[in-house]
């Protein structure tokens, strides 16, 4: 048996896990900070990094204490490194260092992106024949989030490749903008999601960007940039003084309802065109590296929408679907433990040297 402490502090969450032999989840404390960050319809690095170095000890200490354990009976302490802020990293990566360094236990580097593909693969469950089926591999990968949409080619949970991203919004930043121009708050995607099941996905017919042909990255700027015509018209005159027709307290609450189930539509249609791209350019390229599984994560993998869109689609190209249960589509410790699990069994240890990193490493 194996057990091993988690620790998460990329963005707003600071978050601890203890995770039995990299699948059955014996705690996931998450203390989040949105209330923090609503006023600013965004998260605000500063506030971010402080609220970690309040939170960090005590979420560490419960986790520990649901898990029913003491810090010495863990075998190992993973902490995301990279990708997400500095200030935030910084402060996961020095109490996971301090830990180490006191115990005497091995010490794992995580990437966090990388962790919410095997976010799937973990569960809060008491007999292990519960556990949700490991994916198949070769995989598509797919990571929705506030900060990424990127699709990966994937042999194993630790030999990933990215094909795909955006190159400008992620759907996640996204959505967030969208519930600013449609006067929703802070955080926008679930908002929209559910104010979506009350409007009319035809009402309004916004674009769903595909870029060059064959191309497999995103782009949502251009989404985002009719939403706001949708909703205040076009402007007269650029940059700060322009003047727009109308705002969205001008639209009745149906109508802004139609806006946001279009806006979903959209979005959504464009992640699952790119899916349905990348499938048809792998089973073309090689047939042996044609994908068993379709694996997804990130904050974006809790929308209805994508849930529902993913599951037929899966359907219909014959893959096995892994996606988390919504605890662990958030960002979260469990998934950062889970996969360190792998990197024990493989010997696969950082040093006390080990760097926070705002980028990940060729993912």
């Amino acid at each position: 048996m194996t057990l091993i402490l988690g620790i998460e502090t990329s963005c707003d969450e600071t978050a601890a896990s203890v995770v039995k032999d990299g699948r059955v989840v014996l705690s996931n404390v998450v203390a989040s900070q949105h209330e923090l960050h609503e006023r600013y319809r965004g998260v605000v690095p500063e506030i971010a990094s402080r609220a970690h170095l309040e939170n960090i000890l005590p979420v560490i200490q419960q986790s520990l204490h649901e898990a029913g354990i003491e810090l010495d009976n863990v075998d190992a302490i993973a902490v995301g490194n990279r990708p997400g802020l500095i200030g935030s990293l910084i402060v996961g990566v020095s109490a996971a260092k301090a830990l180490a360094w006191s115990t005497g236990k091995p010490l794992i580097d995580i990437d966090h992106v990388q962790a919410h593909l095997y976010a799937a693969a973990v569960a809060n469950i008491q007999d292990k024949n519960d556990l949700p089926p490991a994916p198949e591999f070769p995989a598509i990968g797919l990571v929705v989030s506030g900060g990424h949409t990127t699709l990966y080619e994937m042999n194993s949970p630790l030999e990933i490749k990215a094909i795909g991203r955006t190159i400008d919004d992620a759907v996640g930043e996204a959505y967030d903008k969208a519930a600013v121009i449609l006067k929703l708050g802070y955080p926008g995607g679930p908002r929209i999601d559910k104010l979506a099941s009350e409007g009319d996905p035809t009402a309004y017919e916004l674009p769903r960007s595909m870029l060059k042909p064959g191309s497999l990255d995103f782009s949502f700027s251009g989404l985002k940039t009719a939403l706001l015509y949708a909703v205040r018209g076009k402007p007269i005159g650029r940059g700060k003084s322009a003047v727009f027709e109308r705002d969205a307290e001008d639209l009745s609450n149906q109508e802004i309802a139609n806006l946001a189930a279009s806006f979903q539509a959209a979005a959504i249609d464009a992640v699952i065109k790119k899916l349905k791209r990348t499938v048809n350019q792998m089973r073309k390229n090689d047939e042996q590296a044609s994908p068993k599984s379709l694996i997804i994560g990130g904050g974006v993998s809790a929308n209805t929408h994508l849930r529902e869109r993913a599951t037929d689609f899966a359907k219909r190209y014959q893959l096995k679907l892994h996606i988390p249960a919504f605890e662990y589509t958030q960002d979260n410790a469990a998934m950062i433990a889970g996969l360190a699990d792998t990197h024990f069994k493989n010997g696969q240890f950082a040093d006390l040297s080990m760097p926070a990193i705002a980028t990940s490493k060729n993912l």
